[in-house]
């Protein structure tokens, strides 16, 4: 047991840690599957639409003839990449004004003055309102019987200046 490193943490901690990570991984591999099953068939879907309303325009626009000068493919990519661009190129601007509006020397620094900024986030440690429903139904039921309880209270904090007033 000389060379034994000692991690601080015993064998079974080590083996609920790895589950743990493991199951992230799993589930992080499985929404990523759903998200791209989900494109993949939404864009097939797209097409077979635009096929099945106009066969001939879209053959062209596939192919591209003499009268549309450039294919509808070769068009949607040079949109997508200027798109892109200026997207990118936007935030990127914004984010800088913001940093030298701040007038933060590093990364830390502008993060401490946009926390000081921007509104607080109260934490629900404890939960104050339900936190684990049996389905989407049962969710969209307390929503639901939340709403009409909040506006049960406005009403009645509006009314009672008038009822009293008897």
């Amino acid at each position: 047991m000389e060379g034994a490193v000692n991690t601080g943490c015993s064998s079974q901690e080590r083996i609920i840690k790895d589950t743990s990570n493991k199951f992230k991984y799993q589930s992080a591999a499985f929404l990523t599957g759903i998200a791209g099953v989900s494109l993949l068939g939404g864009f097939g879907m797209t097409l077979g639409m635009a096929k099945k309303k106009d066969p001939e325009m879209f053959n062209k626009g596939i192919i591209g003839t003499r009268e549309l000068r450039e294919a509808g493919g070769a068009l949607a990519l040079r949109a997508l990449g200027w798109g892109t661009l200026y997207a990118v190129a936007g935030f990127s601007v914004f984010c800088f004004g913001a940093w030298k509006l701040m007038g933060a020397k590093d990364l830390q620094e502008f993060r401490t003055k946009a926390g000081g900024i921007l509104p607080r986030i109260p934490k629900n440690n404890p939960p104050q309102s339900r936190t684990e429903f049996e389905g989407l139904n049962d969710l969209l039921q307390y929503i639901i019987d939340e709403d009409e309880r909040k506006k049960h209270e406005t009403i009645s904090k509006i009314s009672e200046p008038f009822m009293n007033k008897k």
